[in-house]
């Protein structure tokens, strides 16, 4: 669907299942000591309301594909301000119908020590989840809903990781 490669960073909406292997190679420098690794999965229950729903079946992943793209860059850039010094960046977001145990979305930093690469993929990932517009569909025995935990769009200059909360 969406895509931008270059040296350093690898942003992409895509329909085709997420390749975590392919990904970590590539974001392995010679410079950067730590490669993390975040992959989100489709689980079979989710929360809403502080009330547990079990019996999830499967995912659905609608983006707005022309602004996510730009939204991915946007969050990194905002990673390497907050973290001098990093190397690559990869943010990838699936789309479409996921079944249990598929990755949805992989954020992958590399940096030359494992602090600075822990902390960028954490906020990578929670600015990725604030300031994206892509919008998942839940379905259950017995149900669906679009949205389930659904918040507002904002810049990524205006989130705080779960590091940054105290989380």
């Amino acid at each position: 669907m969406f895509s931008d490669q270059t040296t350093d960073h690898w942003f992409a909406v895509t329909e085709e299942p997420l390749s975590v292997g392919a990904v970590y190679d590539w974001a392995v420098r010679s410079d950067c000591g730590a490669v993390v690794v975040f992959s989100g999965t489709v689980r079979d229950h989710a929360e809403e309301a502080g009330e547990l729903r079990t019996g999830v079946t499967h995912l659905e992943y609608e983006a707005y594909d022309e602004e996510v793209v730009p939204r991915f860059r946007a969050i990194a850039d905002e990673t390497r301000a907050r973290w001098a010094g990093l190397g690559r960046i990869a943010l990838i977001h699936r789309v479409g119908r996921l079944a249990l145990g598929e990755s949805s979305v992989l954020v992958v930093v590399s940096a030359p020590h494992r602090p600075e690469a822990f902390a960028a993929a954490r906020f990578a990932i929670d600015a990725l989840k604030a300031a994206a517009p892509i919008w998942k569909r839940e379905e259950w025995a017995g149900g669906s809903a679009w949205g389930t935990g659904a918040t507002e769009v904002i810049e990524p200059s205006r989130v705080r990781s779960s590091d940054e909360a105290g989380v």
